[in-house]
C-alpha cells in the first residue's frame, strides 16, 4: 500500500490540535477552529490542557507570531515576507492548518499564473454545451476559501505579473468577487482571509502596488540571529525528515549541523564568526532551509554510500550546490573562504579538503 511522501500539517500533528482543541475554552473567532491563544501554543510549542506536549513549529520571536495571528483575526490580509528559506510557507500552511483545519487551499504563483486561476475558471466543454453557468464555473481555492469561509493561501505572491496581483483588490478591500459572466458577485463568508508569502530578495519579481501592498498587514520573517536557535531548528527539522524518510541519523549529525551553520552564517554575513576576516558574500541566501536540506543529503549518502557514517566527504557536494549558485563569481568566493578561513581551522580539515576536491 503505497504512503504519501508528505501530508498536511493539520493531519501530521492531528493529536496536537485536538488535544489543543478539546481544552480549548477561550473565545474564537468566526469560523475558526482554536483560540488565538492555541494557536499560538500550536505553533510555539507548549503543552495542552490535558498536558499533551505541543512541538514548537516555529522558533524565533514570539511577537512576530501574535501578530500574524492577530491580523488573520481582522479583515485584514497577511503577507509574510522574507529572504528565501526563512519559513513563510511553513508557517502559512501551520497557520491554515491551526486556525481552519484545512492548510490545503493553495494557489502557487508563477510568471504564468493568469486571472482565471486567481478567480475562477471554466469547464469548457460545459461552456459550449450551456453557456455561462453556475455548473459550468470552475472555482479556484481562492473563489471556495470565500464560499466557505476559510483562509487561502497565495505563495510566492510577487511571482505573478503585478496586473494579476491586482486582481486580489476588490477581494481585499470589499470581501466580494464579481462573476459578470453570471451577472453576479460572490460574498466572503465569515472567516474568509488571505495569507500571502513573498521573498524580498529574489531577482524577477513583480512589486506589490501601492494599493495591494496597503490591504495587507506585512510580517517580516527573518533568518535565526542565534547560532544556537539555528541549530536547534536545523537539528529538529533533520531529525523530522530523516523519520520520514526512513534514514538513520549518526550521533555525530550534531557537529555536523554545527560546522555546516558556521559556514553558511560566515558566507551569508560577509565575516567570520569573530568579526576578524571581512568576506565576499555568495550570490545565494544560504538560507535555514538550504542548510536542512544540505544536511538531508549528507545522510542519504551516509546511509546508502558511506556505510552510515556522516562526514565531509559526503557533505561537500551538497555543500559546494547550496554556496556555488553562480559558477563564476561564487566559486571564487568559496575559494577565497578556503584559503583565507576553513585552510587555518584544525578541526575543519576534512571540509577544507573535500570542498577543494568538489569544486
Amino acid at each position: 500500500m503505497n504512503a504519501a511522501i508528505r501530508l498536511p500539517a493539520e493531519q501530521v500533528y492531528a493529536a496536537e490540535l485536538q488535544a489543543l482543541a478539546l481544552g480549548d475554552d477561550r473565545q474564537k473567532p468566526a469560523g475558526w477552529s482554536l483560540s488565538p491563544k492555541a494557536v499560538l501554543t500550536y505553533l510555539m510549542g507548549g503543552k495542552a490542557s490535558d498536558g499533551t506536549v505541543i512541538s514548537p513549529k516555529y522558533v524565533g520571536r514570539r511577537q512576530l507570531m501574535e501578530t500574524a495571528i492577530a491580523t488573520l483575526a481582522t479583515d485584514r490580509a497577511l503577507l509574510l515576507l522574507g529572504v528565501p528559506g526563512t519559513a513563510k510557507s511553513w508557517v502559512s500552511e501551520h497557520l491554515a492548518g491551526a486556525i481552519m483545519g484545512n492548510s490545503t487551499l493553495i494557489v502557487q504563483c508563477t510568471a504564468g499564473t493568469d486571472e482565471n486561476q486567481i478567480r475562477y475558471g471554466w469547464n469548457y466543454a460545459q461552456l459550449l454545451a450551456k453557456g455561462p453557468s453556475q455548473e459550468a464555473l470552475v472555482p479556484t481555492p481562492l473563489y471556495r476559501a470565500m464560499q466557505e469561509g476559510k483562509l487561502c493561501r497565495l505563495e510566492e505572491l510577487t511571482r505573478m505579473g503585478s496586473d494579476v496581483q491586482d486582481t486580489l483588490i476588490t477581494v481585499l478591500s470589499e470581501k466580494m468577487m464579481p462573476v459578470p459572466e453570471l451577472n453576479t458577485s460572490i460574498y466572503a463568508q465569515r472567516g474568509f482571509n488571505i495569507i500571502a508569502t513573498a521573498n524580498n530578495r529574489d531577482k524577477g519579481v513583480n512589486e506589490l502596488s501601492s494599493a495591494l501592498k496597503r490591504r495587507f498587514n506585512v510580517v517580516v520573517l527573518p533568518l535565526p540571529e542565534d547560532m544556537a536557535e539555528e541549530v536547534s531548528i536545523v537539528s529538529r527539522r533533520v531529525g523530522e525528515m530523516a523519520g520520514g524518510l526512513d534514514l538513520p541519523v549518526p550521533k555525530n549529525v550534531g557537529e555536523e549541523i554545527a560546522r555546516v551553520l558556521t559556514i553558511f552564517r560566515e558566507l551569508r554575513s560577509g565575516a567570520t564568526a569573530d568579526g576578524k576576516v571581512t568576506l565576499k558574500t555568495p550570490s545565494g541566501s544560504l538560507s535555514t532551509a538550504e542548510a536542512i536540506a544540505t544536511m538531508v543529503s549528507g545522510l542519504s549518502q551516509a546511509a546508502w554510500f558511506d556505510g552510515g557514517k556522516l562526514h565531509a566527504e559526503g557533505l561537500a557536494p551538497s555543500l559546494v550546490g547550496a554556496i556555488v549558485k553562480d559558477p563564476v563569481q561564487d566559486k571564487v568566493v568559496l575559494e577565497e573562504y578556503l584559503e583565507t578561513v576553513l585552510k587555518k581551522r584544525p578541526d575543519y580539515a576534512g571540509y577544507y579538503a573535500a570542498l577543494n576536491a568538489a569544486i
